[in-house]
């Protein structure tokens, strides 16, 4: 290993919207389709981002309100309502149910795969995700070609990452120390959780952003799970 600090870890924790999982990938083309077929000329691609951009909102405020866990697929329906109305885009509830069915058929980044399976050479790979159980459980088994030692659902706490009792709960649910895991994702808010926390941490550059403007930075910064995969296991 590159770095003899990080010899205790022994467990690796993804996020896997966005990390493991290509969200653009998957949904902005589905998205511009919908978009389509209502007149609108605006595309997949921009729509997507205004979509993701708004799921975060809602997730931050499901946890501020404190009414209760709504849940990510919740979120997301949200999200992908207040998009078509910012751009008065005319829908049904019915054609938005039938649209979400989308996020059963999320796929992984390639480079996702070939890194896991290296690094369950070495580590216990576990997915800690903002996702329900269940459709954590059906994503992971129908749609990423690798086997996960433990999956853990921010259901289990009731709140999203990065809510630091997720984190905990990862900790209590490993039977470990906060210095034997480290947290992978593609997102610098949650390395920041994961760091505040006591986890080392791994931040996948994948969108090309700058990490949070605060005194936790990731112990490493990768392009990519091939890259993590050769560092760590060097």
């Amino acid at each position: 290993m590159a770095d003899g600090s990080l010899e205790r870890v022994k467990f690796l924790t993804f996020d896997i919207f966005g990390t493991v999982l290509n969200l653009t990938g998957s949904l902005a083309g589905p998205a511009g389709e919908f978009l389509a077929a209502r007149g609108s000329e605006m595309t997949g691609d921009a729509f997507y981002a205004d979509w993701r951009a708004r799921q975060r909102i809602e997730q931050y405020q499901d946890n501020l309100l404190m009414l209760g866990h709504s849940g990510y697929l919740e979120t997301c329906r949200r999200a992908f309502v207040y998009c078509l109305k910012l751009h008065n885009v005319s829908y049904t509830a019915d054609e938005v149910a039938e649209f979400m069915q989308v996020y059963h058929g999320l796929q992984p980044y390639p480079d996702a795969i070939d890194g896991l399976r290296s690094l369950a050479e070495r580590y216990s790979l576990v997915a800690l995700s903002n996702g329900e159980q269940w459709y954590l459980e059906s994503l992971l088994a129908n749609n990423v070609p690798v086997t996960f030692d433990a999956v853990i659902s921010v259901e289990q706490v009731g709140a999203f990452k990065p809510s630091p009792g997720i984190y905990r709960k990862a900790l209590q649910r490993l039977e470990c120390e906060p210095g034997e895991v480290m947290m992978v994702a593609a997102h610098a808010f949650d390395i920041l959780g994961a760091q505040t926390c006591g986890f080392r941490s791994a931040y996948v550059d994948r969108y090309r952003l700058p990490t949070e403007e605060s005194a936790y930075q990731p112990d490493m910064i990768v392009g990519d799970f091939v890259e993590l995969a050769d560092r760590l296991l060097r």
